[in-house]
């Protein structure tokens, strides 16, 4: 039997998923709903789906899964209308633009006991996979994310109230690979330039650095800017003893060894990750073993964290994220 599917959101996020999708054998795209009747429309034509007017009506349909896919701004509702069908459901990164409302919607999803997944794809990364094996039994010393972009070409992105700001909306993924590499994260400490960038309405920080103290007593930063014109990096260094790494989206350098030192690499391939993410929820929705990496309680984890970056460098003081229990000595 196909796993019968609804898309909420016709955005660019939503075509890429809606495009692996529709390659799937045992998978039906049935429909796609939108802000924008003509966005809907568009994508549903592309996929072979029927566009709808609203999230209710959607799900009439008959649907055996949801694809929340929305700006930051957005979570909230389509969730709250999912869940209360009692239906699967995938959500697009951020969780929201603050932690309440991921809170709360992290309480429903236990309560309602469905399945679900985030867009935490680098998780599925080779990369990454390959990574964390070479890191098994070391010690992490250091670890250095940063996402140096420009501002993108949506009219949301640069307005506080409406992204989360750059490190929730896009340092996320960053920072759900440091927890991965290196564990939990105690405190943070960070700053902000308080200079938005050259967009209309913005109120973010150009520039955002932090200081992370994670559990294990590995000490980590994360820089962020939005001033380039283009993306020059979003990746994560790690150090441990006589290793350095550095993975991201584009793939893996190791080097190891005595000086000169021994180098290997592995090729990026975010396409196929995306991939295996979305394989990953058809499966656990069509009762099969699923290899789910994501589900939004370990989502959480890494949008609390998010979300004490950006709020030490809106306080000016340290934060500890929310679960996080600190050392006891």
């Amino acid at each position: 039997m196909d796993a019968r599917v609804g898309l909420v959101g016709a955005g660019n996020g939503a075509r890429r998923h809606a495009k692996v999708l529709a390659g799937f054998p045992d998978v039906q795209l049935v429909g796609v709903v939108d802000v924008s009747p003509a966005a809907a429309e568009s994508l549903a034509n592309d996929v072979g789906a029927r566009p709808y007017t609203s999230v209710p009506e959607l799900l009439d349909a008959g649907l055996d899964a949801v694809y929340v896919c929305v700006p930051p701004f957005a979570h909230g509702e389509p969730e709250d209308t999912v869940l209360d069908a009692g239906l699967p459901m995938f959500v697009s990164t951020p969780l929201a633009t603050t932690i309440e409302e991921a809170e709360r919607i992290a309480a429903r999803i236990q309560a309602a006991d469905v399945t679900t997944a985030v867009g935490h794809h680098w998780r599925y990364l080779a990369a990454v996979e390959r990574a964390r094996k070479v890191l098994d039994g070391r010690r992490v010393r250091f670890v250095g994310g940063a996402w140096l972009d420009r501002v993108p070409p949506l009219r949301w992105w640069p307005v506080q109230s409406r992204s989360g700001g750059p490190v929730v909306q896009q340092a996320t993924h960053v920072l759900d690979l440091a927890r991965l590499l290196a564990g939990e994260v105690l405190q943070v400490a960070a700053a902000g330039d308080g200079l938005p960038p050259d967009a209309p309405d913005a109120d973010v920080d150009g520039v955002t650095v932090a200081t992370l103290r994670f559990r294990s007593g590995a000490m980590g930063t994360l820089g962020t800017t939005s001033a380039l014109g283009w993306r020059q990096r979003a990746g994560l260094e790690v150090v441990a003893d006589g290793l350095w790494l550095s993975v991201g989206e584009d793939g893996l350098v190791i080097r190891e060894g005595g000086d000169p030192p021994k180098e290997t690499t592995v090729a990026g391939d975010p396409d196929a990750a995306r991939t295996a993410l979305d394989r990953a929820f058809m499966d656990a929705v069509l009762g099969r073993r699923a290899d789910l990496r994501t589900p939004y309680a370990e989502a959480l984890r890494t949008h609390r964290l998010a979300c004490a970056v950006a709020e030490s460098a809106a306080t000016a003081r340290p934060v500890r994220p929310e679960g996080v229990e600190p050392l006891r000595r």
